[in-house]
């Protein structure tokens, strides 16, 4: 290995210096640039003692310089991008004894390309049990290691869930905010072949573009109590106005849609769990205590979907898949928490 971690390195396209945090593999190593980390192909880096060496210092011109010449500090965001937050995938490759490479572990990060910054709580399951949680915080423009997983784990269908809540929390903004990242394990193997192909080190999916504001129920206050129309509305008068809720949703297709003969298995499945997740956040507004999800048996298929959804949903206490004589095996019920 040519460089060791905590070498000073040059960066042979930009002639920036960094410093070596860390060693991937053979061919790549992870640098810290002015508090930038990312990771670069050795053959890209060289050691600065012959840049320093060959080059002339120069005595500086004494020169009169009036006020107005004297340039201004850019802004830090100046040069940020600003796209949203996103994980990123960093596979480490090892080679075997016949000399092919393969990848051994992924790095997981969490990128904040915000301007906010964020508390969060991680977790990570595998086939539908957890396996690893975090929390935190990651603050505007950060990159924060999350933790590294064994590649061959990747083939249990992780899941990577995650709840955000604004660190310095604004009134006009939600006060938490989930979402999560199902990946296949073909879906990975291809887009680490495709990022071998195009000679990059990661790769990486968005979680959102801007942190939600809040829903038209959390944005109902009440008028202040100095008001001499002050009067207190009860929480069911305002759940008075949404669309009720019910105790009971069927998601077969055929009670979603007419034209369901003409939709593809992927197309029925997405308008099932769209309709789940609109039944769900219903019953949460309306502080139900519990509610039956009719999914049917078939393959599974859509239990399955609606069951890794519910272990990431913090307002579920408990949900149950067991006989019952009106639906079989083909129903789940659900247990809420507030």
């Amino acid at each position: 290995m040519k460089f060791e971690i905590g070498d000073k390195v040059i960066l042979l396209h930009s002639n920036e210096e960094a410093e070596v945090i860390d060693i991937i593999s053979k061919t790549m190593v992870m640098v810290d640039v002015a508090g930038v980390k990312f990771p670069a192909y050795i053959d890209q880096l060289d050691f600065p003692y012959f840049k320093r060496f060959t080059e002339k210092k120069q005595e500086p011109q004494k020169t009169r310089s009036f006020i107005d010449d004297v340039k201004k500090e850019k802004g830090l965001l100046q040069n940020k991008v600003v796209d949203g937050v996103w994980l990123t995938f960093l596979p480490v490759f090892d080679t075997d004894e016949f000399g092919d490479e393969f990848a051994k572990e992924i790095k997981v990060h969490l990128i904040n390309n915000t301007v906010q910054g964020y508390q969060f709580t991680y977790s990570l399951n595998f086939l539908g049990e957890p396996e690893f949680e975090l929390k935190n915080q990651v603050h505007a423009f950060e990159d924060f290691y999350l933790h590294d997983i064994p590649f061959d784990d990747l083939n249990d269908n992780p899941v990577f869930a995650f709840d955000f809540s604004l660190i310095t929390p604004v009134k006009k903004m939600a006060p938490h905010f989930e979402t999560s990242l199902k990946l296949k394990p073909k879906t990975i193997f291809l887009r680490i072949e495709g990022m071998k192909k195009n000679n990059e080190a990661t790769f990486s999916y968005k979680l959102f573009d801007e942190y939600p504001p809040k829903s038209a129920e959390d944005n109902i206050e009440p008028p202040p109590k100095s008001s001499p129309n002050y009067k207190l509305y009860e929480a069911s008068q305002t759940r008075s106005q949404l669309e009720p809720a019910r105790h009971e949703v069927d998601l077969h297709i055929e009670k979603l849609t007419d034209s369901w003969s003409h939709m593809s298995n992927f197309e029925m499945l997405t308008l099932q769990l769209q309709v789940f997740e609109k039944y769900f956040d219903l019953a949460i507004a309306h502080h139900l205590a519990s509610m039956i999800i009719i999914h049917g048996v078939g393959s599974g298929k859509l239990r399955d979907e609606v069951h890794e959804l519910l272990r990431v949903k913090r307002n579920v206490k408990s949900f149950v898949n067991q006989y019952d004589p009106r639906y079989g095996y083909g129903a789940t019920e659900i247990f809420f928490q507030y």
